[in-house]
């Protein structure tokens, strides 16, 4: 508060929902309205002004700590000039909008009266949020355009704002390149560079920082300079062009036959993706598309192109049961985009994992696999870990061409929990206490499976597998980029990544350009990827279920 008189800040972790706090600094007496209308007629003392302008009382200040009810996530973004709301912007309904808390005491005497209610109800990004001078309003920038709402009324307008300005690349270019040496020599997590001279390396680079003639040119040589540190993590680009463009190709979840497409120019269905637009549609393999919404389908066509910005659209598709194009029929569907079709590709492919390990187990261990480890990844662990990987003897733990994240130790949590009571409702199965009481913990035997395209937290997760002993890593050694990272904004608009945090394992060696090292190791053959086999997860498979037999050997 602007008085002094309350403190706000947002707590939270990485992997939950941020939420608004306030902490009131001293003690403060209640206020009625009818001390409010006295008070207009009365001169206030020293006395009493003296103890407005009190200090930080810390003696039980943690249970002066208050959150608003109701569940938010969501970022502080100003104390209204008049002191009576704080604004906030939060998501909620997978849309992000401008709510208020109130914060004037009188206008808000119980706890549900305190809680925030929201403003605004559009769907676009918000962002540089404030009050106006008087506080009857909130301005707010949304999808590039300013808007004001009102405090009381909710009314929103919108402000017309027009500027001229010139950029001129020749004048920008070398203080961009400037910029960009300066955070890396301010942020690179080794203050000897990789045992580069790095004002000598921005003089070897600066004259060709001089001869760009665009903005790629320069990013370009920046990128090259960067580059010198031989460092993961690194890295430029451009400035965001937004969202997906509105005529990017959509899909249908289809595969098409090589060589009957070379052969006769015809789209024969050679496979059909599970859950895809395609199968919800019981299109069959075998069947040709001979049209999208009326036009042909046939070369020298570009389905591309046909496809282009139908993604969530209405469409119409034309398939017939042989080349000549008889039995025709008209199929319905929504195609979806390139991102929606790869996540069911990925799905798909995780399924046949898990049904392979399934089969050479002989039913007796389960399968999991982390793709990165974002936030999103992790809680797609804790589906995956379903009662029917529960009921396994163990499980094999997938982390190949994981792109990292920075959910290992969540993750790790997971596997490393050890049994300690059993739990026995009546008239239903026993269970471990852990799980029956709602924590996620696996607590079976496990093996970790790695590549040499496990990258960054991926590695982090298996430094941690192994000092953990939580079991045996199999496949190939990882890639040996592990740096904790971040970013800049320069003045063009690019991005520069950031790498600023040391990663030490726990032999006490920097974990950067070190792979971590395998148990077993297991490479794949060139080829395999297209087969059915799969030795690396043939060998976990193996080395577990040994492992398992040992231990009930032992009982």
């Amino acid at each position: 508060m602007r008085d002094g008189s309350a403190l706000f800040f947002t707590t939270g972790q990485r992997t939950e929902g941020t939420r608004p706090a306030r902490v009131a600094l001293n003690l403060q007496p209640p206020k009625f309205r009818e001390d409010q209308i006295r008070d207009l007629f009365k001169e206030e003392s020293k006395e009493e002004k003296k103890d407005a302008k009190a200090g930080i009382l810390f003696d039980g200040i943690r249970n002066r700590l208050e959150f608003p009810a109701g569940a938010l996530d969501a970022a502080i973004a100003g104390v209204s000039p008049d002191g009576k709301h704080l604004a906030l912007l939060a998501e909620a309904g997978g849309q992000q909008n401008v709510w208020l808390w109130p914060l004037d005491e009188l206008a808000r005497p119980s706890r549900q009266a305190r809680a925030p209610r929201q403003l605004t109800t559009t769907p676009g990004s918000k962002s540089f949020v404030q009050f106006s001078p008087d506080s009857k309003e909130i301005w707010f920038l949304e999808d590039g355009r300013v808007n004001a709402i009102n405090v009381e009324s909710r009314q929103a307008r919108a402000i017309s704002l027009s500027t001229d300005f010139e950029i001129s690349f020749e004048r920008e270019k070398l203080p961009v390149f400037r910029q960009a040496w300066g955070v890396m020599r301010d942020n690179f997590y080794d203050p000897a560079f990789h045992g580069k001279d790095w004002s000598a390396v921005k003089s070897a680079f600066e004259p060709f920082a001089a001869g760009a003639r665009t903005p790629d040119e320069l990013r370009r040589v920046i990128s090259l300079m960067i580059g010198e540190l031989n460092a993961s993590h690194t890295g430029i680009s451009a400035p965001s062009s937004g969202g997906p463009p509105s005529d990017a190709v959509a899909r249908l979840g289809l595969a098409f036959d090589r060589s009957e497409y070379e052969s006769s120019g015809k789209l024969k269905i050679s496979n059909i993706l599970p859950l895809s637009p395609a199968a919800v549609a019981k299109l069959q393999s075998g069947e040709y598309l001979q049209a999208v919404n009326g036009e042909s389908a046939a070369a020298p066509a570009n389905l591309d192109a046909l496809l282009r910005g139908l993604a969530g659209k209405r469409t119409v598709l034309t398939i017939s049961s042989n080349a000549a194009g008889s039995g025709q029929r008209d199929v319905v569907l929504r195609p979806i985009s390139a991102a929606e079709e790869n996540e069911l590709r990925y799905r798909n492919w995780v399924h046949g994992r898990r049904a392979y390990v399934e089969r050479i187990s002989g039913g007796q261990l389960g399968y999991v696999h982390m793709p990165d480890m974002s936030a999103a990844s992790l809680n797609r662990l804790y589906v995956d870990l379903d009662s029917e990987n529960h009921l396994k003897k163990g499980v094999v733990v997938d982390i190949r061409n994981n792109n990292g994240g920075f959910v290992n130790a969540y993750a790790l949590d997971v596997f490393a929990r050890r049994p300690y009571l059993t739990m026995t409702p009546r008239d239903s199965p026993s269970g471990p206490a852990r799980t029956i009481l709602g924590q996620r913990a696996l607590e079976l035997p496990t093996i970790l499976v790695v590549n040499q395209f496990s990258l960054s937290d991926a590695e982090d997760f298996t430094e941690g597998y192994r000092t953990l002993q939580l079991g045996k890593v199999v496949g190939e050694p990882t890639a040996g980029w592990i740096i904790y990272t971040g970013s800049a904004t320069l003045l063009d608009g690019s991005t520069v990544r950031t790498p600023s945090t040391r990663i030490t394992g726990s032999d006490g060696k920097v974990m950067e350009l070190n792979p971590r090292p395998v148990d077993l190791p297991v490479e794949r053959p060139v080829g395999e990827t297209l087969t059915d086999r799969d030795t690396q997860l043939d060998a976990a498979v193996n080395e577990l279920l040994a492992q398992i037999r040992k231990e009930q050997q032992k009982r």
